[in-house]
């Protein structure tokens, strides 16, 4: 068999796979927004079985030899000879395990991701504990086994999966000297605010429905196709679906607005990502997003960087005073960058402000790193949450519903995952600084509510690229220079103490 042909023989099967990989994604979106309890065994053997489906599939020895004889892709153009690097790297991945250590691991996450729900209404660690447990240790043996795969550390071999080519110590440097910028920071501008006006308070209470008939307008502003898409509430936010059938997720608060708005604007972001992939190489990994921290680069981007941005402010404290029937002081554009702009030292990552995300992340990095190489014991983590969130964010939880039981991703099997929300919040500032100095346009657009020189900026210089090269060569592409954590300070400075 010829190169070309051997290529071609890869695109077919690894479209059959990516297809099956689709109906996984909508069926976990079911079970988190749609499925009644009693579905939850039927759908852990649904999903286990459409995971192993697709195991088996990617494991067929044919693919060896059809990766030999496509070679290093002479005679294909730049997007097939990407493909292929594509291809070879998800299936050394998905060939370094075997049959029954997947099915296994997807079982008791099933398990364990649908009684967290439960356990973290009853602020239940030790009733969660032992299915924790379980996919913990089968979580390390997967880490173990892909390490010596691919010569990595075992959490690097986890990141590997999240973060294309990711290191841990170059995290570890990133993460070093934001966790020694942001202490003196955050309480420099807490010193600030001390001296400011004290926003007006929203008074609610605020409907549930209303609050989704505004989300969904300003969902429209940024661009989201609900032709190809649709809203619904879960425990947790999340974007999922499939790039032509985007299934976004919030949970509302009728006492805070504020919450469930942000959530569905940084949802809106992953989305607007998805939709903006090569429609060309959809189903082929070269078309997928590239990594997760150029992911959340975008839901922060949207949520961040433009949805609390002074101009868009502007245009939202009277759409949302129309939706809620409301006037007066405290919904001026004035009165919502205080409140937007707030800081506040709080238990909860995703309610977190832009100064004090950081810290939420960094130590949940520090924490999954320590359970994965054994340094730590998962009947620990309660404790050891605690004493983190003392030492980088200076408040300790009062229970585990608010600590260390507040995040889906571990008892969903996600490890490996965090640190990407920070390297995308320093991404989405790179991007969108230079965004702005492409179209100076952009912040004038956004007090009219118009993302679309900015979403049209973001399709030509990042979506479109899908993964045909690398994470840091996008950043250079699209911003002139690789990750610098120097333009996320930047951002932060002139916004929370220079403005």
């Amino acid at each position: 068999m010829n190169p070309t042909s051997a290529y071609k023989s890869l695109e077919t099967r690894y479209r059959r796979m990516n297809l099956v990989r689709d109906a996984i994604a909508v069926l976990d979106w079911d079970g988190a927004a749609m499925m009644p309890d009693g579905g939850a065994q039927t759908r852990a053997e649904q999903l286990a079985t459409l995971k192993l489906i697709v195991h088996e599939q990617a494991v067929d020895p044919a693919f060896a030899d059809l990766f030999a004889a496509a070679g290093d892709g002479k005679g294909l153009d730049g997007w097939q000879e990407a493909n292929l690097r594509e291809m070879r790297r998800d299936w050394v991945h998905a060939t370094a395990l075997p049959a029954d250590l997947v099915e296994a691991r997807s079982r008791a996450v099933s398990a364990c991701e649908m009684r967290w729900r439960q356990a973290r209404k009853d602020n239940d660690f030790a009733g969660l504990l032992p299915l924790m447990q379980k996919v913990l240790d089968l979580t390390r043996e997967v880490a173990a086994i892909k390490a010596e795969k691919l010569g990595r550390t075992t959490y690097d071999a986890l990141l590997d999966e999240y973060e294309p080519g990711g290191a841990s110590a170059e995290i570890d440097a990133i993460f070093a000297d934001l966790a020694s910028f942001l202490p003196d920071f955050t309480q420099a501008v807490l010193d600030r605010q001390a001296r400011a006006p004290v926003p007006v308070p929203l008074d609610g209470p605020f409907p549930a429905a209303a609050q989704k008939k505004l989300a969904e307008e300003l969902m429209r502003a940024v661009g989201f196709d609900f032709d190809h898409g649709r809203l619904d509430t879960s425990h947790h936010p999340f974007c999922g679906g499939v790039p032509d059938d985007v299934r976004l997720t919030t949970r509302w608060d009728e006492k805070d607005f504020a919450k469930g708005l942000m959530g569905v604007l940084h949802e809106t972001g992953h989305a607007m990502y998805e939709r903006g992939l090569p429609q060309e190489w959809r189903h082929q990994p070269v078309g997928f997003a590239r990594g997760m921290s150029a992911h959340e680069s975008q839901s922060l981007l949207v949520e961040m960087q433009a949805a609390r941005s002074p101009e868009f402010l502007s245009f939202l404290a009277p759409k949302a005073a129309a939706a809620f029937g409301r006037s007066g002081v405290a919904w001026s554009a004035d009165n919502f960058r205080r409140i937007y702009h707030r800081v506040k030292r709080g238990l909860i990552r995703v309610d977190a402000d832009e100064v004090t995300y950081p810290a939420h992340v960094i130590l949940r990095y520090r924490l999954e790193r320590a359970l994965i190489e054994g340094r730590m014991q998962l009947a620990d983590l309660p404790g050891a949450w605690n004493e983190g969130m003392r030492e980088l964010i200076g408040v300790v939880p009062p229970d585990d519903r608010d600590g260390c039981l507040q995040d889906i991703h571990w008892p969903g099997g996600s490890w490996g995952y965090f640190p990407t929300y920070t390297l995308g919040a320093m991404t989405a500032a790179q991007l969108f600084d230079a965004a702005k100095r492409a179209i100076p346009s952009i912040p004038s657009a956004l007090s009219r509510g118009d993302f679309a020189p900015l979403m049209g900026w973001l399709r030509e210089n990042v979506h479109s690229l899908g993964s045909s090269v690398s994470t840091r060569e996008l950043l250079v592409k699209a911003t002139g220079r690789a990750l610098d954590a120097g333009v996320f300070k930047a951002h932060l400075k002139a916004r929370y103490l220079d403005s």
